[in-house]
């Protein structure tokens, strides 16, 4: 018998699909995604509605690649390149992106929801370094200001005031001026005690708004005009219309240039703060909330850098009025938040002291030692109480030997975190006592959230911890928004501290601080 005739052979269609490619596919001809990359950001739950999963390296919403001439469904198809970070494209667009861009990102609700958050993160990242600019000065202008200076001396510097601005635990400040570019400038000549130069680390910190800024040194014999209390040839009562016979020659001294003027120190603050406390406590406390978080942040550059604090202790944290500071918000306690500065250091010893095998012991030694690395988070942990007025002396400490610390007073809604942060920091086991990092952690949730009430509704888990972030930095933009189209506050600090915070925390973050601080 014959055989049949052959069947027609199947038309390609060219409007067909490509089969979805595997995790080690990809068309020779896929352009790289530009702004869709950023959609991989989206969490799992959200894909768009009636779509099922994806596969692992094709987002639901992007198109299926169509065949051309030279292709065919049984061609090998090549490796692609790893997709781009998602931020990057993000940066550049702006309210004046052309339509037939951002038409490119507007193919499924779910795509717009992603470049919206996308957004957010990358104006609060701009906004941030904008205000860090404003509180520090621009990095360029700092560069020239110390190539001006060095080689400069007493006699190149104007002394605006004989008297010190601000006296710490380790140097006297005094205000001095200088011209640059056609502009007067006020910085501070920091001359330190005897045996607390820490010169040779300060000079290699970087910048930093919780360190103290170096702009140059020098030695030089001390002007006759400069009051010095305590040292021995220096003017007692200030300059005098009846000079001495025969002057004692005044001291030759180093002398630091810094670019922060400190009006006072921490303890200053806190000392005249007692009044303040018992009449606006929550306002208080707030302050003192932030001020720990500016110094959490120092610590952890200087820990970065394989520096320590010198000397942790209220007299030797500078406060700085801050150069942006709001100039038309209302503060009826005309108390607005200063700059908080760690101003002496010293670099850590390759070699530790070893733990001993008493906590009790331990933890008492690391209370008294001058400041060794692992005594930071105890130290700060004594801040907390001395900020709230509460008698935290090593005498008072030391002596409770049943392991309970001073009561902290409920005044405000601040005070139970800080009295839950002290504890975890002034713990007597090291491997329970919270890190510097943590703390910082802590401090931001006090200021900013989520507080406890979130999860009196909801129970706590990631989705409702990244829907409060998303929510709160898209509020946190109109705020910045309409202060700057309203009655003209400009931000400040404490602004920039919020940025920092909505900027970098994540969901995963929240979960763990708060499980800590509302165990």
């Amino acid at each position: 018998d014959p055989l049949p005739p052959p069947l027609p052979k199947k038309q390609l269609q060219r409007a067909e699909s490509l089969p979805e490619p595997g995790p080690s596919q990809r068309c020779h001809d896929d352009p790289e995604p530009r702004a869709g990359s950023i959609l991989y950001s989206i969490p799992p739950g959200q894909e768009p509605p009636g779509e099922g999963a994806p596969p692992r390296d094709r987002p639901p919403w992007a198109p299926k690649r169509l065949l051309t001439k030279s292709q065919s469904l049984v061609e090998p198809l090549a490796r692609g390149s790893p997709q781009k970070a998602p931020s990057a494209s993000l940066k550049e667009l702006t309210f004046g992106t052309a339509d037939g861009q951002l038409g490119q990102l507007l193919e499924s609700p779910a795509r717009v929801c992603a470049v919206v958050l996308g957004c957010q993160e990358a104006s609060l990242a701009r906004l941030s370094a904008l205000l860090q600019e404003e509180l520090v000065g621009p990095e360029e202008r700092q560069q020239l200001l110390e190539a001006e200076l060095a080689g400069k001396r007493w006699a190149a510097l104007g002394v605006l005031d004989p008297k010190p601005c601000c006296q710490s635990g380790d140097a006297w400040y005094f205000r001095v001026g200088f011209t640059f570019e056609h502009r007067q400038l006020q910085f501070a000549a920091k001359v330190p005690k005897p045996c607390c130069s820490s010169l040779g680390v300060q000079s290699s910190l970087g910048t930093h708004c919780s360190i103290q800024r170096l702009l140059g040194r020098f030695t030089d014999r001390l002007p006759r005009e400069l009051v010095l209390p305590g040292i021995p040839g220096t003017q007692a009562q200030g300059p005098s219309r009846e000079e001495p016979a025969c002057p004692a020659p005044q001291p030759v001294l180093q002398v630091l240039l810094c670019a922060e003027v400190p009006q006072q120190t921490l303890a200053d603050f806190v000392k005249g703060s007692h009044a303040l406390h018992r009449t606006s406590p929550g306002h208080y406390e707030r302050l003192g909330c932030l001020l720990l978080l500016q110094l959490c942040m120092g610590l952890e550059h200087l820990r970065g850098q394989n520096v320590v604090q010198g000397d942790l202790c209220p007299e030797n944290l500078l406060l700085v009025q801050c150069p942006c500071a709001p100039q038309s918000q209302k503060e009826p306690l005309g108390l607005s938040l200063p700059r908080l500065l760690i101003s002496s250091f010293f670099k850590v010893q390759e070699k530790q002291r070893p733990c001993s095998s008493s906590q009790e012991q331990d933890w008492s030694q690391a209370l008294t030692a001058p400041s060794p690395p692992a005594a930071a988070e105890l130290n700060v942990g004594r801040l907390i109480y001395q900020i709230l007025h509460v008698d935290i002396s090593l005498e008072n400490i030391l002596g409770f030997r049943s392991k309970r610390l001073p009561e902290i007073p409920l005044l405000s809604i601040y005070s139970a975190g800080l009295k839950r942060l002290a504890s975890l920091l002034l713990h007597r086991d090291p491997h329970q006592r919270v890190s510097i990092e943590q703390a910082r952690g802590i401090l931001q949730v006090l200021l900013w959230g989520p507080r406890q009430e979130l999860f009196a509704r909801s129970t706590k888990s990631l989705e409702l911890l990244q829907s409060w972030l998303q929510v709160k930095r898209a509020l946190l933009l109109l705020r910045f928004a309409e202060n700057s189209a309203g009655a003209g506050v400009s931000p400040g600090l404490e602004e920039w501290l919020c940025c920092q915070y909505f900027q970098g925390v994540t969901e995963h973050t929240l979960y763990q601080v708060t499980q800590v601080l509302y165990a």
